[in-house]
């Protein structure tokens, strides 16, 4: 894999999760456990759940196929913070590209106390065990939705979720979007939604940001994906 962007419209992602022993994981166990606890030291909070990352991508006809496995949370962070050394492992995770009906984005800000304190992004999240169904398939729809309501604290019928799907690549990172639209402007849905997050007392996002154009991307804090993915928005729609 290459770290080069592509960029694919899909009408339909089919999830699937198969058992496989990550070798990588199994031979830096030592690592694991120190990065671990460094990273505890800091943020507290983080808790060393399942999560599923994604080993497999193949596009058909209007269709991507993605395979899943299982590993530990602290696992994938150890990964993700000695530079993903495993190539043929990736975060591929369900995300939805929130926007107003005037076209404009919505980004969340992270709160400190997660693992991405201060960058920007839409909601979204590695999928775990919550989106794993008994036969095997992973709902990331259902992702998409959950985490989306659980950061802003938007509730159904405050938006809409398109039916075609927009992958980004940029291996290790897989970013599998929707198009999610609220029926108000991009000015009043921010309103809304740091409205919301001023009720919670720990909330994940600390503020949002609103992007327009292309002179709104936050190079230093918005990841290479996700840059991509709005000058590749603002140039074809």
């Amino acid at each position: 894999m290459t770290s080069d962007i592509l960029i694919t419209r899909v009408s339909r992602v089919e999830a699937k999760s198969v058992p496989m022993k990550w070798e990588w994981a199994e031979a830096n166990r030592t690592f694991i456990e120190t990065n671990w606890k460094r990273r505890t030291a800091d943020t507290p909070k983080m808790f060393n759940g399942r999560v599923l990352l994604l080993n497999d991508l193949k596009f058909e006809q209007g269709l991507c196929r993605t395979t899943y496995f299982e590993t530990d949370y602290a696992d994938f962070i150890a990964w993700i913070d000695s530079g993903y050394p495993d190539k043929s492992i990736a975060n591929g995770f369900a995300m939805g590209a929130l926007r107003g009906s005037d076209g404009a984005f919505i980004c969340g800000v992270m709160s400190a106390h997660t693992a991405n304190a201060g960058r920007i992004y839409f909601p979204a999240g590695t999928p775990d065990l919550a989106d794993l169904r008994p036969d095997g398939t992973v709902d990331l729809a259902e992702s998409l939705t959950r985490e989306l309501i659980e950061e802003t604290g938007l509730r159904d019928g405050e938006f809409h979720v398109d039916d075609e799907w927009i992958i980004v690549q940029r291996w290790p990172t897989i970013a599998l979007l929707r198009m999610v639209t609220m029926p108000m402007t991009a000015e009043e849905g921010a309103a809304l939604i740091r409205a919301n997050i001023a009720k919670e007392s720990e909330p994940e996002l600390q503020d949002v940001r609103i992007v327009r154009s292309v002179d709104d991307i936050d190079a230093e804090m918005m990841p290479l994906f996700l840059q991509s993915f709005f000058e590749w928005v603002f140039t074809h729609t």
